[in-house]
């Protein structure tokens, strides 16, 4: 049983961290050269659908990680995993210091009505996700090496 939660823990964060990456550094910059603010309503529905989907992602992720924490307490990995959890905890905190208050303004957005400051609170959402890709891709790295 430890077996297949280290295995489905590892893929589920690794998932996670894929999409996010993808959306720091390929998806968000695309949409930021549309002309004519053309990825403003784009930016605005994916706030929207990864705003329903992602927070369920990030806390299963750290329920899978603090469940191999306790399955696997005394194992050789376990203090990688314990650091790792620990890492997904603080990104669950940003998200929801930082990150979410700007994703529910974005959400709202669309070219009839965006505040003035629009692309200032895009670029400080995007240098907090940054961030965040940092934490979850240390966090993927540590159960990768506590799992092999």
């Amino acid at each position: 049983m430890l077996d297949v939660l280290t295995v489905v823990t590892v893929v589920v964060v690794g998932l996670m961290v894929g999409v996010e990456f993808a959306v720091a550094v390929f998806v968000n910059p695309i949409l930021d050269r549309l002309p004519n603010d053309g990825g403003l309503d784009a930016r605005s529905d994916g706030a929207r659908i990864l705003g329903r989907v992602m927070p369920f992602w990030y806390i299963g992720s750290v329920v899978l990680g603090a469940a191999w924490a306790v399955l696997g307490r005394g194992g050789p990995g376990t203090p990688l995993v314990i650091a790792g959890t620990a890492l997904l905890v603080l990104s669950v905190v940003m998200s929801v210091l930082l990150l979410v208050p700007i994703n529910s303004r974005v959400a709202t957005w669309s070219h009839k009505g965006v505040p003035a400051d629009w692309k200032q609170q895009m670029r400080r959402w995007d240098r907090f996700h940054y961030v965040r890709v940092g934490v979850i891709v240390l966090a993927f790295t540590l159960f990768v090496v506590a799992l092999v």
